[in-house]
């Protein structure tokens, strides 16, 4: 880029590859967004489901699940990953509905731990299963699209992915064909979660969150309901850990099957907007710009390297307290301290926005903002009446 404040903008925009890594994981947490903030019923053991679907994706890739060959279409992947994912919903969930509250939260975490310390331990997937596995028996890169018809498919993938040529114009890399096929997907995967929460069943989940011993006296059979709304995240968990799979080509037991992921799900959340559904893919796309934009040198763009590269060595080494230099300061209270200050956002937005970013948006337009913006347009518009009176 060439323009006067591309270096403003490398400093403040995400890179592509972080944007897949929002969509995919943000499917994930829109997927603990859909059973948590609709029913109630925290998912601490929710990155089990996020996980299998990982796993699955790359032991089919190395040959390693039965009846699936290695070349399997990522497409049909994907739905096996969410089928998964609902038969371990199902089990975990016959027990754990048994229970509410934190009680529920705790059992579904213990099972999470459980598959955790089985996938670490277990030989047959890899020869070191601590450090995780990689994708050995296919070269060619996951493709989405149509199986089958090449023309209408585009591999995903850091080092394996297609490059698009858009009109014979705009040439896309790897990064941004990934990003926009792994968008596509997150995108019918969000509109099948907001067609299900808008639907009489949807409506049930919301009347379990808000009087669940209301909505069982009037005859619902709540169990059931948080059973299936159970299952339905956990598909779309499962779909979004072998997009995970498919573009990161490995998977580790720390990043599918570690409480910590749930926990990350669980910030999106919380600072996108709990009962929201598109929040949580806010929430996260939020705390990864604020982890980039405050990235040590070397990976990016980011504040730290933008001040070394633009302040000068003169700046740098102005004295400001005690014989501590700019320079000093910055890597004293800048250089890997993303995390301090993604803590400090969050006890912030817990005070203070308590609804998260579009939880508070919906409140001010009174509605969804689809439906509350245009209205809050039209008030804010000149009455053409008055004017022609006037």
């Amino acid at each position: 880029m060439n323009s006067p404040l591309s270096a403003q903008a490398v400093a403040v925009l995400p890179r592509v590859e972080t944007m897949v890594a929002v969509l995919y994981f943000g499917l994930f947490a829109i997927s603990f967004d859909f059973v948590s903030g609709y029913t109630g019923y925290l998912s601490f053991g929710h990155t089990m489901f996020y996980g299998a679907g990982a796993y699955l994706v790359v032991l089919t890739a190395n040959g390693k699940i039965p009846f699936l060959s290695a070349s399997t279409p990522f497409v049909l992947l994907l739905v096996l990953c969410g089928l998964l994912a609902v038969i371990l919903a199902l089990l975990v969930g016959v027990v754990s509905f048994r229970l509410s509250g934190v009680y529920f939260a705790m059992i579904t975490l213990g099972f999470s731990q459980v598959l955790y310390v089985f996938v670490r331990d277990w030989n047959y997937l890899g020869s070191n299963p601590r450090d995780g596995v990689a994708v050995t028996g296919r070269t060619a890169g996951f493709e989405i699209g149509i199986p089958g018809v090449d023309s209408a498919s585009l591999a995903i993938g850091q080092l394996t992915g297609d490059t698009a040529e858009l009109l014979g114009v705009v040439t896309l890399t790897t990064a941004e064909v990934s990003y926009y096929m792994v968008g596509l997907v997150v995108l019918i995967c969000y509109f099948a979660m907001q067609r299900v929460i808008h639907s009489p069943f949807g409506r049930t989940l919301i009347a379990i969150r808000e009087n669940e011993e209301r909505a069982r006296a009037i005859g619902y059979n709540t169990f059931y309901y948080k059973l299936g709304a159970f299952a339905i995240s956990a598909f779309f968990a499962g779909t979004a850990g072998g997009l995970f799979a498919g573009y990161r080509r490995s998977v580790t037991p720390e990043s599918g099957f570690y409480f910590l992921t749930t926990g990350d799900a669980l910030l999106a959340s919380i600072i996108g907007g709990f009962g929201t559904l598109a929040g949580p893919l806010y929430g996260h796309l939020f705390d990864e710009s604020v982890r980039e934009f405050l990235s040590k040198a070397g990976s990016g763009g980011g504040l730290l390297p933008y001040l070394r590269s633009n302040l000068g060595q003169g700046t740098l080494e102005t004295v400001i307290y005690n014989g501590m230099t700019i320079g000093e300061s910055i890597d004293v209270f800048l250089n890997g301290r993303a995390a301090l200050y993604v803590g400090i956002v969050f006890v912030l937005f817990v005070l203070y926005v308590p609804n998260g970013l579009l939880g508070t948006v919906r409140g001010r337009l009174n509605g969804t903002v689809a439906k509350g913006f245009p209205m809050w347009f039209r008030q804010r518009l000149p009455d053409r009446d008055s004017d022609q009176s006037r």
